[in-house]
């Protein structure tokens, strides 16, 4: 005889893993959210990709204090949204299910790209184009069909207009006016010297770092700082906003009355980014009607998290970005995480 979670079974679990922490909220279709927790320390990633044992560790006492707290009487649905989890989510995928159920009583999963999560909380389930961008850049689309992928491909061949991107193509720039080459910048040379102390030994302080990515993406602020007045500047960002536009259209359905969004933490920047921004997506998305975002990640795992609750989700399916199992309820209740 199994023995049935504490929690029981009524409400949900939403999940936003990313690149700055793991956030988690609980509630019921009927309350909405009733309680948040957020922890700063991101997931690892390893030889098996995002370590599910890790994420339940973080999980685990977030999880059962917001249950206490809030009242809520049971998590039989859980979503969680996880950056990597297209090419780097088969442990999640293989383990979480049943260390969920095991858990907190899950008996419904859903494993989705934070991508989708990013989508769902800007636009919703109806057609269109979201660009996701914080320190690295992925843009999805979908015409609730399938869904349509462009970049997310990390700081090295991809995540064009993305923060990294960004405060790469500025310390490039710091670097030329440092060489005395064309395309320098003196502006983002005293910039980054300020940030980073003399330029001569940035290699040495970059290429050693496992976080690179966000290392460079520190200097994305710089750069919309001397955008202001320095043309080399503005041209990053204006080349940005030409990417991130380039990316939106390579996924935006053309039927169906589509929608596309931005969101993430770059566009923090302000108009010095959003104004070039608005123009290119314009020009490169026309058939599209430009809406702001409804909301973040997080607000995206609930929606979907509601949606399952009711019995209403229309999003499609995909074997890398978006999954849902069921049938955990029977597993034993376990202390392993």
């Amino acid at each position: 005889m199994t023995r049935a979670s504490p929690l029981g079974s009524a409400g949900f679990l939403a999940v936003d893993s990313g690149g700055s922490g793991v956030r988690v909220a609980v509630g019921t279709a009927a309350r909405g959210v009733v309680g948040e927790r957020r922890c700063g320390e991101p997931v690892r990633t390893g030889a098996r990709g995002i370590d599910p044992e890790h994420l339940m560790r973080q999980l685990v006492p977030m999880v059962r204090a917001l249950a206490e707290e809030s009242g809520v009487g049971g998590l039989g649905t859980a979503v969680v949204g996880a950056t990597g989890m297209a090419s780097l989510g088969d442990a999640l995928r293989a383990e979480l299910p049943a260390a969920l159920a095991r858990e907190f009583g899950v008996r419904t999963l859903a494993l989705a790209a934070d991508a989708v999560t990013a989508y769902t909380g800007a636009l919703g389930p109806r057609p269109g184009a979201v660009v996701a961008a914080g320190t690295g850049l992925i843009a999805v689309g979908t015409d609730l069909t399938g869904w349509r992928r462009a970049d997310g491909w990390g700081h090295l061949l991809g995540d064009c207009g993305g923060g990294a991107w960004i405060g790469r193509a500025g310390l490039e720039a710091a670097l030329r006016a440092l060489d005395g080459r064309s395309g320098g910048s003196a502006a983002l040379l005293a910039r980054a010297e300020e940030r980073f102390g003399p330029l001569r030994g940035l290699p040495g302080l970059l290429y050693p770092r496992a976080d690179r990515p966000a290392v460079l993406a520190s200097f994305a602020p710089g750069v919309a700082a001397c955008a202001v007045d320095d043309p080399v500047a503005a041209g990053i960002l204006r080349s940005a906003a030409r990417e991130m536009a380039a990316s939106a259209a390579a996924v935006c359905p053309r039927e169906g009355e589509p929608q596309v969004a931005c969101t993430g933490g770059l566009l923090g920047m302000g108009d010095v980014l959003l104004v070039p921004l608005a123009e290119e997506l314009a020009r490169g998305v026309p058939w599209a009607r430009r809406v702001p975002a409804a909301g973040d990640p997080l607000l995206g795992s609930v929606r979907i998290a509601t949606d399952l609750v009711r019995g209403a989700l229309t999003l499609p399916r995909d074997e890398a970005l978006f999954t849902v199992t069921t049938g955990h309820d029977d597993a034993p209740h376990a202390d392993h995480f």
